[in-house]
């Protein structure tokens, strides 16, 4: 199978609608390599990297309200920093890059995925991103 590992994807298509954050970015500890009173934090088995997590709000209107929030994990050798909060809003809005998913069978024997990204920023605005494209 020519697919193997993470398959990149664009923010776009995992976030049409947007995300915002709606809590902490934590360190994700490796459960399996920590001891009592010993923790040992996650690292990406593919590049090495720390592994971040931060919890997003899916913006899509459509989604079922028990899926709407989901972890991102982010790979990075230093805690990544949250865009500046927008004023006047109670969550930050969020762009990741670098994104990836990666199909697993979850508990309940249905497909779920892992989402990836190395990076993340304040969003870019659909006009932003024309003015970009058309000036290149």
């Amino acid at each position: 199978m020519a697919i193997q590992g993470p398959i990149p994807i664009g923010f776009e298509q995992v976030f049409p609608h947007g995300c915002y954050i709606v809590g902490q970015v934590e360190q994700v500890k490796d459960f399996d390599a920590s001891t009592n009173g010993r923790t040992v934090y996650a690292k990406d088995k593919t590049t090495g990297e720390l592994v971040w997590q931060v919890p997003v709000m899916d913006g899509d209107p459509t989604v079922k309200a028990s899926q709407k929030t989901v972890a991102v994990k982010i790979l990075s050798a230093t805690e990544p920093t949250a865009p500046p909060a927008a004023a006047g809003l109670p969550i930050t809005p969020v762009e990741f890059v670098g994104m990836t998913v990666t199909p697993y069978v979850g508990q309940t024997g249905r497909l779920a995925y892992s989402i990836r990204a190395t990076g993340m920023r304040p969003p870019r605005t659909k006009q932003t991103s024309i003015s970009k494209e058309a000036a290149a």
